[in-house]
């Protein structure tokens, strides 16, 4: 790319923060940055500084030394809503919550999807494609749910198999979570000697077991107490969308369905979320994505057609951005009556555009411990047993998903889909077994009966 495509990207990035995101999550949760510009050879220097840091799976990406053009943004692991003594101790918990409802669309063909929940089910085939050794018993689902005893389940799921959902700094510096796609160990008793001088700073625990899931427990309260905090005054965005209530309010691969199956209980709480909360607002932008990727992609092809007979339409539809205010107006249109226009179309498209967003958003907790009498009205502050923390809560991952990506994820869908009909849900069914044994490439359709 030239030095202004990249410029026009970066702005891009900006003003889709700046203008849309923000509307969406609230202004102390989007830090949308700034573009700089940089001498050529710091940069190069800088490249070649970092090249032994990186992930394995990041050094085939290459950082751009040409153009000068870069972003400046805030260091998410640090406090960011107030300015705090810099000797603090900083604790910062990166969660990537995942997408944390079932599709309820009536473009849904197999069954299973309003059933069992899209990461439940990639779990298996990210295991089979050798990306992880297991698959977690987290479930986003539960984590979305409101309920205390089912985000507790997901936390501590996340925290027994990270993956590259969960990760924990310590002074900015990464202390648990995978630092590449490999099998994590999870060393509960070394994250236990990080964090005890934060939850328990007079050294009253004594170490061993106990001592680990005791601050384990406490660190699994002080997340979900935040993550159900409102910081922030902007409700979620101007548009109501779907209501929460609508779908499914469980998944039925959750590990914590299934252990309350196995005791007899067939009722899963959701106390729901508080309005304000981030997760709130994070679930309200992933339920743009009304139509599930089934009912999209046609009208994905509806556009594609309209642009091959009128490419020079492609920035008047704003595809490629200008994402401003005029972009933001376009998406208040939640009807999903098909009225076979190419507007209606493209206001599916943008809207699911920006629901993978949120689907792939991370949430950065950052936290410092505070004495009584520094804890004001004016910062938020959660409790432990022993401590007390002023806190921060940013949400960051926010560039918007590629308009070129839809047939990929429509391809990707297919994929999970199938793959967790033939190896998961047919193992449970001896009759489906036999089936797939008699045809390994036959399509299974599920009827009502």
């Amino acid at each position: 790319q030239t030095p202004e495509e990249i410029l026009h990207h970066l702005q891009n990035i900006v003003d889709f923060g700046k203008h849309v995101m923000k509307r969406f999550f609230g202004e102390n949760y989007v830090h949308h940055g700034e573009i700089i510009q940089l001498p050529l050879d710091f940069v190069r220097q800088l490249c070649l500084k970092i090249q032994p840091e990186r992930p394995e799976s990041r050094c085939d990406k290459d950082m751009d030394t040409l153009s000068g053009y870069a972003m400046c943004l805030p260091n998410l692991t640090r406090l960011q809503t107030y300015r705090f003594v810099e000797h603090r101790p900083i604790l910062c918990i990166e969660i990537k919550p995942k997408c944390g409802f079932i599709p309820f669309s009536s473009h849904v063909s197999q069954e299973i999807k309003h059933k069992v929940c899209r990461y439940c089910m990639h779990q298996h085939l990210k295991v089979a494609n050798g990306k992880w050794k297991r698959p977690s018993k987290y479930c986003p689902l539960d984590l979305f749910s409101g309920n205390k005893q089912r985000m507790h389940f997901a936390l501590k799921s996340l925290l027994q198999e990270a993956q590259n959902n969960l990760k924990i700094f310590k002074n900015g510096e990464l202390i648990y979570g995978c630092k590449d796609d490999q099998d994590c160990v999870s060393d509960w008793n070394e994250l236990a000697r990080h964090l005890k001088p934060f939850f328990f700073p007079s050294n009253g625990l004594v170490s061993g077991p106990h001592c680990t899931r005791t601050i384990v427990k406490e660190l699994i309260h002080v997340i979900t107490m935040t993550l159900l905090s409102s910081t922030d005054a902007c409700r979620a965005g101007d548009m109501k969308t779907v209501p929460i209530s609508q779908g499914r309010s469980y998944c039925e691969a959750s590990a914590f369905n299934k252990e309350l199956v196995r005791n007899g209980k067939h009722k899963l709480e959701s106390s729901g979320l508080p309005r304000g909360c981030l997760l709130y607002k994070t679930l309200q932008a992933q339920m743009l994505d009304m139509l599930d990727i089934e009912g999209l992609y046609p009208l994905y092809s509806r556009v594609e057609q309209y642009l091959e007979e009128f490419p020079e339409e492609r920035s008047t539809l704003q595809i490629d951005g200008p994402y401003n205010e005029a972009f933001y107006e376009k998406l208040i249109d939640l009807s999903t009556e098909d009225d076979g226009t190419v507007a209606f179309a493209l206001t599916k498209v943008q809207q699911y555009r920006i629901a993978m967003t949120a689907k792939d958003c991370s949430i950065m907790i950052a936290l410092s411990p505070c004495l009584q009498d520094e804890c004001s009205e004016q910062r938020p502050v959660v409790l432990t047993s022993k401590s007390r923390f002023t806190f921060s809560v940013s949400v960051l991952d926010l560039d918007l998903k590629p308009y070129e990506s839809i047939p990929h994820q429509y391809k990707l869908d297919g994929k999970i889909v199938n793959y967790y009909l033939k190896n998961v849900q047919a193992k449970d069914d001896p009759v489906l077994s036999s089936l797939f044994k008699e045809n390994e490439d036959c399509t299974l359709v599920l009827h009502k009966v």
